[in-house]
Formats: structure tokens, C-alpha cells, sequence
């Protein structure tokens, strides 16, 4: 499956903004899927992860409460909803896809990836 994110920018501490994630290829819906960031100098770490049928949500306790994901198996995408945003949320967010019916929150266990999408919030 491919993946190609899209909507980063820039915003102000406090703002919103929505970044998504459009998948073609394969059938969208046989996939777990992801969002993951990485800052400068850090780590690519876990945001959320979306179940196959949408079911099921989770999310890293630093966005816990600001951000919501969500899919549409028709459109094929996957979004990150971002409301909020402190200038830690600061990175580049990538979109990925895992071929199993269990999320994780483990960037090692998903098998796709988008190009990532920049985002910055200000102070």
C-alpha cells in the first residue's frame, strides 16, 4: 500500500491543525493504521494508531486528550486530528500502515510508510 500525508504547516501554541494520510494500492481497510513523529535530534516515537474497522484507538499519553485519529474506509484515508498544539508537538509526522488486525504502538511492527508532513507550532 502506498501513503502520502499531507495538511502539516504551521500553527500557534493553542491552535489546531489536521494532517492526513491517503492510501492507495491495496485494500485500505486490512490495515492497522498509525501516526508516529520525529523531532530534531529525537527519536521517531508513537502518537496514535487506529484499528482496521476504526473500533479501537490509542493513543501516547502526550497527545492524550489533543489529538483524535480517525479513518474512513471508503476515501481510504486516515487523519490526525491536532488541537491544542504546544511547540513540543513540533516535528515531522508520518503516516503508516500495519498488516495485522492489532494496533501497536511500535514503528518497528508496520510495514508502510508515507513521506512524512511537517509540523510547527510556535510559541
Amino acid at each position: 500500500v502506498q501513503l502520502q500525508a499531507s495538511g502539516g504547516g504551521l500553527a500557534q501554541a493553542g491552535g489546531n491543525l489536521r494532517v492526513s494520510c491517503a492510501a492507495s494500492g491495496r485494500t485500505f481497510s486490512d490495515y492497522v493504521m498509525g501516526w508516529f513523529r520525529q523531532a530534531p535530534g529525537k527519536e521517531r516515537e508513537f502518537v496514535a494508531s487506529i484499528t482496521r474497522g476504526g473500533s479501537t484507538t490509542k493513543y501516547a499519553d502526550s497527545v492524550k486528550g489533543r489529538f483524535t485519529i480517525s479513518r474512513d474506509n471508503v476515501r481510504n484515508t486516515a487523519d490526525l486530528q491536532m488541537n491544542n498544539l504546544k511547540p513540543e508537538d513540533t516535528a515531522i509526522y508520518y503516516c503508516a500502515a500495519r498488516s495485522s488486525a492489532f494496533y501497536s504502538t511500535d514503528p518497528n511492527r508496520y510495514d508502510y510508510w508515507g513521506r512524512g508532513t511537517q509540523v510547527t507550532v510556535s510559541s
